[in-house]
Protein backbone atom coordinates (compact mmCIF):
# COMPACT_ATOMS: atom_id res chain seq x y z
CA UNK A 1 0.00 0.00 0.00
CA UNK A 2 1.21 3.21 -1.07
CA UNK A 3 1.13 5.71 2.07
CA UNK A 4 3.15 8.50 4.11
CA UNK A 5 2.98 7.66 7.67
CA UNK A 6 3.45 10.94 9.96
CA UNK A 7 4.41 10.15 13.93
CA UNK A 8 5.88 12.29 16.36
CA UNK A 9 3.29 15.01 17.17
CA UNK A 10 2.41 16.05 20.79
CA UNK A 11 2.31 18.63 24.00
CA UNK A 12 5.14 20.63 24.30
CA UNK A 13 5.37 23.98 26.39
CA UNK A 14 6.27 27.21 24.67
CA UNK A 15 9.79 27.11 23.94
CA UNK A 16 9.90 23.37 23.32
CA UNK A 17 11.03 20.81 21.08
CA UNK A 18 9.54 18.40 18.45
CA UNK A 19 10.58 16.53 15.55
CA UNK A 20 7.88 14.89 13.13
CA UNK A 21 8.61 11.76 11.14
CA UNK A 22 7.08 11.17 7.85
CA UNK A 23 7.58 7.95 6.44
CA UNK A 24 6.87 6.41 2.84
CA UNK A 25 5.72 2.88 2.68
CA UNK A 26 5.07 1.69 -0.92
CA UNK A 27 7.29 3.94 -2.81
CA UNK A 28 11.02 5.73 -3.04
CA UNK A 29 10.54 9.31 -1.09
CA UNK A 30 14.10 10.18 -2.61
CA UNK A 31 12.09 10.83 -6.03
CA UNK A 32 9.80 13.17 -4.27
CA UNK A 33 10.06 16.78 -2.78
CA UNK A 34 8.07 16.75 0.23
CA UNK A 35 6.16 19.72 1.33
CA UNK A 36 5.32 20.39 5.30
CA UNK A 37 1.62 22.00 5.80
CA UNK A 38 -0.45 22.64 9.36
CA UNK A 39 -3.99 23.74 9.55
CA UNK A 40 -5.50 24.94 12.75
CA UNK A 41 -8.64 24.96 13.88
CA UNK A 42 -10.48 27.51 11.94
CA UNK A 43 -7.97 28.61 9.82
CA UNK A 44 -6.78 27.75 6.37
CA UNK A 45 -4.05 25.27 5.90
CA UNK A 46 -0.53 27.05 5.58
CA UNK A 47 2.40 25.63 3.61
CA UNK A 48 5.11 25.96 5.94
CA UNK A 49 8.15 23.78 4.95
CA UNK A 50 10.11 22.03 2.06
CA UNK A 51 12.70 19.36 1.26
CA UNK A 52 13.98 18.95 -2.30
CA UNK A 53 14.92 15.67 -3.58
CA UNK A 54 18.37 17.08 -2.71
CA UNK A 55 18.79 19.00 0.60
CA UNK A 56 19.95 21.98 -1.04
CA UNK A 57 16.51 22.80 -1.81
CA UNK A 58 14.59 23.93 0.88
CA UNK A 59 11.75 26.33 1.60
CA UNK A 60 10.45 27.61 5.16
CA UNK A 61 7.86 30.05 5.47
CA UNK A 62 8.71 33.51 7.26
CA UNK A 63 6.30 32.34 10.19
CA UNK A 64 8.65 29.39 11.09
CA UNK A 65 11.94 30.60 9.45
CA UNK A 66 15.25 30.19 11.46
CA UNK A 67 13.23 27.44 13.79
CA UNK A 68 11.73 24.46 12.10
CA UNK A 69 13.86 22.52 9.88
CA UNK A 70 13.54 19.67 7.37
CA UNK A 71 15.93 16.90 6.45
CA UNK A 72 15.78 13.06 4.57
CA UNK A 73 17.27 9.96 5.64
CA UNK A 74 16.85 8.16 2.28
CA UNK A 75 17.84 5.00 3.81
CA UNK A 76 14.96 5.05 6.21
CA UNK A 77 12.95 6.32 3.53
CA UNK A 78 11.69 9.26 5.81
CA UNK A 79 11.62 13.03 6.26
CA UNK A 80 11.94 14.90 9.30
CA UNK A 81 10.61 17.94 10.49
CA UNK A 82 12.59 19.33 13.71
CA UNK A 83 10.64 22.36 15.40
CA UNK A 84 11.94 24.07 18.09
CA UNK A 85 11.01 27.47 19.81
CA UNK A 86 7.64 26.49 19.48
CA UNK A 87 5.22 29.11 20.06
CA UNK A 88 1.73 29.44 20.88
CA UNK A 89 0.78 30.43 17.47
CA UNK A 90 2.32 27.19 16.02
CA UNK A 91 -0.41 24.54 17.24
CA UNK A 92 -1.82 22.64 14.50
CA UNK A 93 -2.42 19.55 12.69
CA UNK A 94 0.94 19.15 10.73
CA UNK A 95 0.80 17.38 7.45
CA UNK A 96 3.50 16.02 4.65
CA UNK A 97 3.39 15.76 1.21
CA UNK A 98 5.06 14.28 -1.60
CA UNK A 99 5.20 15.79 -5.06
CA UNK A 100 7.53 14.68 -7.74
CA UNK A 101 9.55 17.82 -8.11
CA UNK A 102 13.20 18.61 -8.04
CA UNK A 103 12.64 21.22 -5.64
CA UNK A 104 10.10 23.38 -3.65
CA UNK A 105 9.01 25.82 -6.25
CA UNK A 106 5.66 24.29 -5.93
CA UNK A 107 5.17 25.61 -2.35
CA UNK A 108 6.47 29.31 -3.46
CA UNK A 109 3.33 28.73 -5.90
CA UNK A 110 1.01 27.60 -3.53
CA UNK A 111 0.29 24.09 -5.65
CA UNK A 112 -1.46 21.98 -3.28
CA UNK A 113 -2.30 19.03 -5.53
CA UNK A 114 0.36 16.87 -4.42
CA UNK A 115 0.84 13.12 -5.41
CA UNK A 116 0.47 11.56 -1.48
CA UNK A 117 -0.52 12.73 2.33
CA UNK A 118 0.40 12.08 4.94
CA UNK A 119 -2.46 11.23 7.69
CA UNK A 120 -1.33 14.51 10.37
CA UNK A 121 0.12 14.60 13.39
CA UNK A 122 -1.40 16.96 15.74
CA UNK A 123 1.33 19.31 17.65
CA UNK A 124 0.09 21.18 20.78
CA UNK A 125 1.83 23.93 22.48
CA UNK A 126 1.06 24.96 25.89
CA UNK A 127 2.26 25.56 29.55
Amino acid sequence: QVQLVESGGGLVQPGGSLRLSCAAAGFTLRNYAIGWFRQAPGKEREGVGCIGESDRYTYYADSVKGRFTSSRDNAKNTVYLQMNNLKPEDPAVYYCAAHRSGGCVFMQLGVTELDYWGQGAQVTVSS
